[in-house]
């Protein structure tokens, strides 16, 4: 690929151009791809909307541009390796030829159907081939998917079939994960009391029970049938939606990032190529679930754009036993591994005991996403997984941003560890301090934005635009505010510090502290309550809960226990507090904000050093909490 860069002093060039000359950078590398029409123009912007287009009036389908591309050249090369939950399952390999007639076919059955361009389509499916090629077979045809992941509750995804209006739930009947077989099937039934759609489809995975209602629920392996493996790609202009992929905000309801077809593609390709620096015949792992963006963009639409070969994994990182990730490794020979530091602290904890029984030779590139990796997590995966001689990149990026904006480009880039290091051409990386004035030069901390607009970026909030405005583009004028503290040392690498809003990063996944308190205080025995993010050494933040409750005949232990099933139900397991704590009081202002500050220190257990309490209605409040913590 002649946009890949080699040299450091390359990326700096192409940095330098990407700036300087950002719409001349850019057609350069959209050249490289099929467009059915040439854009008039390359971008037109304003953060102030904020209304960006790339690739305006340009025409092309983005499949066409996975397979139409390829096909001639790398028909038979794999397209998806899908490693099963259970090592003794066999496994399937899809070549790209295989995997376009199964997205034909599938295509076509969705257009039987009634499902066409502009329809929106829920995915909620297990880490199945079957969920790329809903995927893709969306694509095809101009509908508009919007994947689920299929670890949430009936009422979130509810929520997300009504906000979207969604026309169809494509669905299993249950998934495997680690010893437990997980009812898919009745989640939907129970999330279509609160909704409707028109057509259920239903992959048969797991041959469990499930009740099939007359005229709306159909099985996948009967729909696709009779189809044929042809079906010609729908047009699309390059700004129509591509899918809506749905990420929790600071307050309860979750919204819907939309991502638009040209910008998306030209940007997922561009900065899979280069930050993983991948060569023709690698086999690359994304351990991501497609329920995320990091699945979208790293496990489908990046690696299938550049015609390399994904590996889908459906099972956890310790089932049967702590070496799952490693005999994975070994059985594929893959040679780029891109993983979150979760996994790889929680993997840490078993020792280096259960790599030893594996070979993993062929790895040449690490990778972390979804938060940013600790020193001494970065260590261990780099000595023990890498053994010392692969590039690890520190990928910093958003479900907003389409695509990764900062990391260090595999080889090339010197790394540091707990550094996401320098941003990737065409992005305008600034710091700001808390009234929004630029902090120039390096060894400097603040508010990471950005103030260019880059091809990957959001669009909208579906069927929300101030909302879209107000959360990223109204707290600094002209710029997109990321929500995410940095710092940039002497060297002038990025170094990003998490969180500055309501927002905890658990184990990779957002989370609005505003979502998992509506969900507690629905127990009818909780009066209010708070939610904190704290250090946790697994899941990098916990989730501590501060509840004011009526504890007549409940003792503590059944009152949280039920306090966490019910989060179970109502978000999904992931949202669970990690920690509950009964309280007299929350230490509010005077105007009735809960002080979180305060909560944060005594939940990280810094107590000696609660800042200025004069302002709080009640300071007694404080010293009760604080007891209560001991």
């Amino acid at each position: 690929m002649s946009d890949r860069i080699h040299t450091l002093s390359g990326y700096l060039y192409e940095y330098q151009k990407s700036v300087t000359q950002p719409e001349e950078f850019w057609a350069r590398i959209a050249d490289s791809f099929h467009w059915r029409k040439r854009w008039s123009k390359v971008l037109k912007w304003n953060f102030e909307e904020p209304d960006v287009k790339w690739f305006v009036d340009a025409k092309l389908n983005i499949t066409e541009n996975i397979f139409e591309r390829h096909l001639f050249t790398i028909g038979d090369r794999p397209a998806i390796i899908w490693e099963a939950n259970d090592p003794n399952e066999a496994g399937r390999t899809l070549t790209y030829k295989e995997l376009f007639h199964e997205v034909n076919r599938f295509a076509n059955a969705l257009k039987s159907k009634g499902i066409g361009k502009g329809d929106k389509v829920i995915i909620y499916m297990p880490m199945v081939p079957e969920a790329a090629i809903a995927m893709l077979a969306c694509a095809r045809i101009g509908a508009i998917h919007s994947v689920v992941f299929a670890g949430f509750s009936s009422s979130a995804l509810a929520d997300r079939v009504n906000d979207c209006g969604a026309k169809a739930i494509l669905t299993a009947d249950g998934n495997f994960r680690g010893s437990k077989k997980i009812a898919v099937k009745a989640v939907v039934d129970e999330a279509l009391e609160k909704s409707e759609v028109e057509t259920v489809i239903v992959y048969e995975r797991t041959q469990q029970e499930v009740s099939m209602k007359e005229g709306r629920d159909f099985w996948w392996h009967e729909v696709i049938a009779e189809e044929s493996q042809e079906c010609a790609p729908e047009e699309m202009d390059s700004e129509d939606m591509l899918f809506i992929l749905y990420t929790s905000g600071s307050t309860g309801k979750p919204k819907g990032v939309v991502h638009t077809t040209g910008g998306y593609m030209v940007y997922s390709q561009y900065s899979f190529d280069n930050v993983f620096q991948y060569s023709e015949g690698d086999v690359y792992w994304c351990t991501a679930d497609v329920g995320w963006i990091t699945g979208h963009s790293y496990i489908v639409y990046g690696p299938l754009l550049a015609g390399a070969t994904t590996l889908m994994f459906e099972g956890v990182p310790t089932f049967p036993d702590a070496g799952r990730f490693w005999q994975v490794v070994e059985k594929h020979q893959v040679n780029v591994f891109y993983t979150a530091p979760t996994a790889i602290r929680a993997l840490q904890a078993y020792g280096t005991e259960p790599i030893q029984k594996y070979d993993l030779s062929s790895l040449k590139v690490l990778g972390s996403v979804g938060e940013p990796i600790n020193e001494e997590a970065w260590h261990w995966y780099h000595t023990h997984i890498g053994r010392g001689k692969c590039p690890i990149v520190d990928t910093w990026w958003q479900t907003e941003t389409g695509g990764i904006m900062v990391s260090p480009i595999a080889g090339i880039t010197p790394t540091k560890p707990a550094f996401a290091t320098l941003p990737l051409p065409g992005v305008q990386l600034c710091i700001v301090d808390p009234e929004g004035n630029e902090l120039t030069g390096n060894s400097v901390e603040g508010n990471l934005c950005i103030k260019f607009p880059w091809p990957g970026m959001i669009r909208t909030t579906y069927g929300d635009h101030e909302r879209c405005k107000q959360t990223y583009f109204s707290t600094y004028k002209g710029m997109y505010f990321t929500g995410d503290g940095v710092k940039r040392d002497h060297d002038g690498y990025y170094r990003i510090l998490g969180r500055v809003d309501d927002v905890i990063n658990v184990s990779g996944h957002r989370m609005g502290t505003a979502e998992v308190e509506n969900a507690i205080n629905e127990h009818p025995k909780v009066i209010e309550s708070a939610v904190v993010g704290y250090p946790h050494e697994v899941k990098g933040q916990g989730i501590y809960a501060y509840v004011i409750a009526d504890l007549t005949n409940r003792t503590e232990d059944n009152l949280m226990n039920e306090i966490k099933e019910m989060i179970s139900k109502i978000i999904g397991p992931i949202a669970k507090p990690d920690k509950i704590q009964f309280v007299p009081g929350l230490p509010k202002t005077r105007s009735g904000k809960i002080m979180r500050r305060i909560l944060r220190k005594v939940a990280e257990g810094s107590l000696d050093n609660m800042g200025d309490t004069s302002t709080l209605l009640d300071p007694d409040v404080v010293t009760k909490i604080i007891e209560g913590k001991k």
